[in-house]
């Protein structure tokens, strides 16, 4: 196969610095994978039959960053760009099924590329030597399979966080998963439990962004639901409601990856009908879940907390999820009711959540359900473009005006802005400061704040 990769200059340069001290050096890992699929490379990795202590030597005008010497990896920071390069080595016994208790170092770049994870994460590349590829990497990329390098019962014993990792990158990748390496994700999908909650986030995180994350998601529901419990009594729930064609766990999916690829809309997907199993009643009409999204937040937020995810996701997240279920119409005052209550980005977040969950139902309505979803987030847009007053912000009074014009200090201000930003909204009144203070005025002396 003609295959060539331009390394950065950096890159190159600690190539070129290793190879003239007389040791091997090469590339490694994902940046040889990107650069084979056609993608830009982000992170650089490269290996070398060179000991730490040789590394230190070899880049000794340079900065170092002796980042894990006891693992043999050594960061070098070449025009400030930092190079993690790793010594060949075996890998000992991985007693916590995360890391390996110790390390040999070997001369062998074969026997360096036998111990990482996936076949093509186990390619090695120099732009003189060519690609090293001893385990059919690039005949996995071609036909878009993530398969395990050996067996991966070992593999996945070594370090658990692999059977996200495989599950994340056939998301992302939008590959399969090798038959054999499937059956031990199932098989050992136990051995998350010892993982931390960080690295979990982390891995599902990047999978639920990925475009193959529904398919990926629903072949492995088992996997997803040792790690998030609260998501099992969705599966296979039958809605037996008109509205929808899918029972609530495969909804689910659909409706995550409707949504735009990002961690705050894709997790609120995910969470968004987790209610449901524990609020479903039926009569003749068929199921409902009336308050569904109360108690979908209340499952959200002990999922978020498990995950240890961020605040500002967990916030975000959890209003997303309280709100999805709110009753939208292309109405301007709605609109603008909705960004004064929580903002503008939270706003449009809800109308794409809310496009989202109406395309992952019944087909009987979803084109038209959709076409409306379009027409609430063209109106936001055009509401935007004309600056339309919808938060305090947007006022054409500010507080100090308020007090200037004889509204007393305290509590007092911020009740006053707030009618006046109610009276624009519900068109009652123009954002006008003359008419805003006058109505101030009037609020004041007939007390009815």
């Amino acid at each position: 196969m003609n295959f060539t990769i331009s390394p950065p200059a950096p890159v190159q340069k600690a190539l070129d610095t290793l190879s003239a001290a007389g040791f091997e050096a090469f590339v490694v890992g994902g940046c040889v994978r990107d650069a084979l699929r056609g993608a830009e490379p982000h992170d650089w990795d490269c290996t070398t039959n060179a000991k730490p202590d040789m590394i230190c030597k070899c880049f000794r005008d340079y900065h170092v960053i002796e980042t894990g010497l006891q693992h043999g990896t050594v960061t070098v920071v070449i025009d400030r760009m930092p190079i993690e390069i790793t010594t060949y080595r075996i890998d000992g016994v991985y007693a916590d099924h995360r890391r390996p208790d110790s390390v040999t170092f070997t001369d062998s770049l074969t026997d360096d590329l036998a111990r990482r994870d996936f076949t093509v994460n186990a390619m090695a590349y120099h732009p003189e030597r060519g690609l090293i590829d001893p385990f059919g990497g690039t005949d996995d990329l071609k036909e878009g399979v993530i398969r395990c390098v050996g067996n991966p019962q070992d593999r996945f014993d070594e370090d658990g966080l692999r059977i996200l990792r495989a599950m994340r990158f056939a998301s992302v990748l939008n590959f399969a998963v090798a038959p054999e390496t499937a059956d031990a994700i199932h098989t050992q999908k136990d051995l998350l439990k010892h993982i931390s909650a960080e690295r979990i986030d982390t891995e599902l995180t990047k999978l639920l962004c990925g475009t193959g994350a529904e398919t990926v998601l629903q072949t492995f529901a088992d996997v997803l639901f040792t790690v998030l419990p609260e998501l099992a009594p969705m599966y296979q729930f039958d809605q037996k409601n008109p509205h929808h064609d899918y029972d609530v766990y495969t909804h689910t999916l659909k409706a995550v990856s409707a949504c735009p690829p990002e961690p705050v809309l894709r997790w609120a997907a995910l969470l968004h009908d987790t209610g449901k199993p524990h609020t479903f009643t039926e009569d003749v009409r068929g199921g409902h879940f009336y308050g569904h999204a109360v108690v979908s937040k209340q499952i959200a937020a002990r999922a978020l907390k498990a995950m240890k995810c961020d605040r500002k996701r967990y916030d975000r997240v959890l209003l997303l999820v309280e709100k999805h279920d709110l009753v939208l119409t292309p109405n301007e005052k709605q609109i603008k009711r909705i960004v004064r209550q929580i903002g503008d980005e939270a706003a449009e977040q809800l109308l794409l959540l809310h496009k989202a969950d109406v395309t992952a139902q019944a087909a009987c309505h979803r084109a038209e359900r959709i076409e409306e979803s379009d027409r609430l987030l063209t109106l936001l847009q055009e509401l935007r473009a004309a600056d339309a007053c919808m938060s305090l912000k947007q006022l054409a009074v500010s507080g100090k005006d308020l007090l200037d014009a004889g509204v007393p200090q305290g509590k007092q201000i911020g009740l006053t802005l707030n009618r006046l930003l109610e009276a624009v909204i519900e068109g009652a009144l123009p954002n006008e400061k003359r008419e805003l203070l006058q109505y101030a005025e009037k609020l004041r002396e007939t007390g009815s704040l």
